[in-house]
């Protein structure tokens, strides 16, 4: 039991980060290394630590937040799904606030999406999704139950369940349990981090239209930068499908943009050709939009920006607006048709969450998507899209910066130690951490990717904040190049 302390005294605020260092065991985090930061409340675009210091939150906390922080509009959907029921078991039951937002992401998602599997968080979404794929071809009205494999790029993350791992390409990440992953084949990422001017290069703010495959030949053909990597990463996709699609259950994507792989931006056109390819070899396609969807690139979903329909769409992060955990799976109805049988038939889909379709998360997330529609979420983007361009357009011009790159509202940039070069720091020296501890003193919150910098705030973040987010990432910048 906690001892009894003052509350908020300088006594018990040390207590507290004692608490969150020895007890608080953080996700990706050398506990050996954590200097204590503990969050006391949020308004806004702004968090506050336990001594009243402000942070403008330039990471979305965690990509996830979309709408700013203590919400009045999502409180009280909240509050008000309190005090009917905070939570009932989907196995055999439905609850009114969960049908109601199935019913509300299947009108929002592209294509013939109907059917809505909810999970708690993005990498369980991802295994529903592997799960519902490996399952669909043993029962389908064609079954071909060899279909076994996984197709996913070099670089992805899709989470760090053994299922989401195993389709996962980051051995930083996942190295270490590599002998617990099932394999997969392994494709090529369509750009290479500092290959990115293709994206980089389009005007400030402004993103290229869906190509057709025949568009897309045009531009390789014309030698247009960044896209013959493309295209050799289509035609090295293309080989394994030809060679293994009669063993291949699915196509695993983050669409448009690899996030923890650095915020690498695929060139457009690549995910209309890639959906082209798996129907062209009978392979299902699963779009991992956890951290791109509701917004980040945009459009609603990233693949709604290539006019792309999925057979599997995951969702998380943003669909309650960054509040509760809530993650969601959507499924074509070919697919959900497969699962449907007698109770002896076996064919029903054997998974399943305790707290799946939460209805206090639900309430959330219908709240998150009212406020899309009653703040014009969407249409009050492009100016803040805009302004990022600009603010990365000016930081290419600096002497230690090797390359921006931007897709929506997710902007990145990768440091040098000569910008001639390109190249990157050494590792060991940590330049990218060290630029967000010094924006940190500088009141805004940043977390790098590695060695990679990145900005993804709230979509409701201000004109003005999206400013001095950005003017105090180039001032720590200036503070940490300099040293030696």
């Amino acid at each position: 039991m906690a001892p009894s302390i003052p509350h908020g005294s300088t006594e018990m605020k040390n207590e507290i980060r004692h608490w969150d260092l020895h007890h608080h065991w953080h996700a990706f985090t050398q506990m050996a290394e954590y200097e204590p930061l503990v969050i006391a409340r949020a308004e806004g675009c702004r968090l506050f630590d336990l001594d009243g210091r402000s942070y403008l939150d330039g990471a979305s906390s965690m990509w996830c937040n979309v709408h700013g922080h203590n919400h009045p509009r999502i409180n009280a959907a909240i509050r008000e799904q309190l005090d009917r029921v905070a939570h009932s078991t989907a196995l055999g039951m439905g609850c009114e606030t969960t049908a109601r937002l199935a019913k509300r992401l299947t009108d929002l998602a592209p294509g013939n999406l109907e059917h809505v599997f909810f999970s708690s968080d993005g990498s369980s979404a991802i295994e529903v999704a592997l799960k519902m794929a490996f399952q669909y071809w043993k029962q389908c009205d064609r079954p071909q139950p060899e279909k076994t494999k996984f197709i996913a790029l070099g670089e992805a993350y899709h989470g760090d369940t053994l299922g989401s791992a195993s389709v996962g390409g980051i051995p930083r990440f996942h190295a270490l349990f590599k002998p617990l992953l099932f394999d997969v084949l392994r494709a090529p990422m369509p750009t290479a981090r500092l290959d990115s001017q293709a994206v980089s290069a389009r005007p400030a703010g402004l993103k290229g239209s869906p190509l057709s495959s025949a568009e897309l030949a045009e531009d390789f053909a014309a030698g247009t930068a960044g896209l013959s990597v493309a295209k050799s990463a289509l035609e090295e996709m293309e080989g394994l499908l030809e060679q293994h699609h009669d063993r291949v259950a699915a196509v695993v994507i983050e669409p448009i943009v690899q996030c923890a792989a650095g915020m690498v931006m695929h060139p457009p056109g690549y995910l209309r050709s890639l959906r082209e390819l798996t129907q062209k070899y009978r392979v299902l396609l699963i779009t991992d939009e956890v951290a791109v969807g509701f917004g980040r690139t945009g459009t609603m979903f990233a693949c709604q920006q290539e006019n792309v329909v999925p057979d599997l769409l995951c969702l998380g992060k943003g669909l309650t607006g960054g509040y509760l955990p809530l993650a969601a799976t959507l499924a074509s109805g070919e697919i959900f048709r497969a699962f449907l049988g007698t109770h002896l038939s076996g064919r029903a889909l054997h998974h399943g969450h305790t707290f799946s379709g939460n209805p206090l998360g639900c309430a959330a997330a219908l709240a998150s998507l009212d406020l899309f529609d009653e703040e014009q979420t969407l249409a009050n983007l492009p100016p803040k899209i805009a302004r990022l361009g600009e603010h990365l357009h000016l930081l290419a011009d600096h002497p230690h910066v090797a390359a921006t790159r931007q897709r929506g509202f997710i902007g990145a940039l990768e440091l040098t130690p000569d910008k001639a070069l390109g190249l990157p720091y050494p590792v060991e020296q940590r330049r990218a951490w060290q630029v967000c501890r010094a924006a940190l003193e500088l009141g805004v919150w940043l977390r790098p990717l590695g060695d990679v910098l990145y900005v993804m705030p709230p979509l409701a973040i201000s004109l003005e904040e999206l400013d001095t987010i950005l003017v105090a990432l180039r001032q720590a910048i200036d503070t940490v190049t300099l040293r030696v």
